[in-house]
């Protein structure tokens, strides 16, 4: 394994400190009204949210901040634009900025704060890994952490979770050889319920989670 590869890998595993687990996507709220009560439905609105909302959209912009030359600061501005509520917002932005200052501080490269997909691309980009590596790598990233809220929220056992990461694979796969070749003309979402459940997550009583 090389190591660029092993760098991404080390940037995207849990024990970076994005603050990712404290952001549920707004999974919290769907466990907590039971529109996701077993591994068959956390897996469907995991596969959901991938292809057709955030991890498509994230995925995209990755691609497009990966490329030479790349407008940074209007990816960015269209990343910030494109969230669907304050708290996607939140999330997208605070785990960037922490994500760009823990690289920054491990390579010396000045490194802004941006939405996270942006800033995985600006810091990604000198790896020189292929596009689709990097797409799916960041995939697998953001569903191991929803399959973490999900196994520490509601009965899910170790196995099943990790089961419900395994049968993600062929769909991270897919995915990411698509928006390789994917442009921002290709940016857009239809996971309505995900992004209901994210506008809904910011009056529940008791939290969990900040998203």
């Amino acid at each position: 394994m090389s190591q660029p590869l092993l760098t991404l890998v080390q940037w995207l595993s849990p024990s970076f400190p994005t603050g990712g687990f404290a952001y549920s996507h707004g999974l919290e709220q769907a466990i907590s009204t039971a529109q996701v009560a077993s591994a068959p439905q956390l897996r469907q609105w995991l596969a959901e949210v991938l292809q057709f909302g955030a991890g498509r959209q994230d995925a995209i912009l990755l691609v497009q901040a990966l490329r030479s030359g790349a407008d940074l600061d209007a990816l960015d501005d269209l990343a910030r634009a494109l969230q669907p509520s304050s708290e996607r917002l939140s999330e997208t932005l605070e785990q960037g900025t922490a994500f760009a200052r823990t690289v920054a501080a491990l390579t010396g490269r000045p490194l802004p704060a941006r939405c996270l997909p942006v800033a995985v691309g600006e810091a990604a980009a000198p790896l020189n890994l292929p596009a689709a590596q990097v797409a799916a790598l960041y995939l697998h990233a953001f569903s191991s952490n929803l399959t973490s809220v999900a196994m520490r929220f509601m009965p899910l056992g170790q196995e099943a979770g990790q089961g419900v990461l395994a049968s993600l694979h062929p769909v991270i796969d897919a995915l990411s050889a698509q928006v390789a070749q994917l442009t921002l003309d290709d940016l857009g979402s239809s996971a309505m319920g995900a992004d209901l459940s994210a506008l809904a997550h910011e009056t529940m009583d008791v939290r969990i989670y900040r998203t």
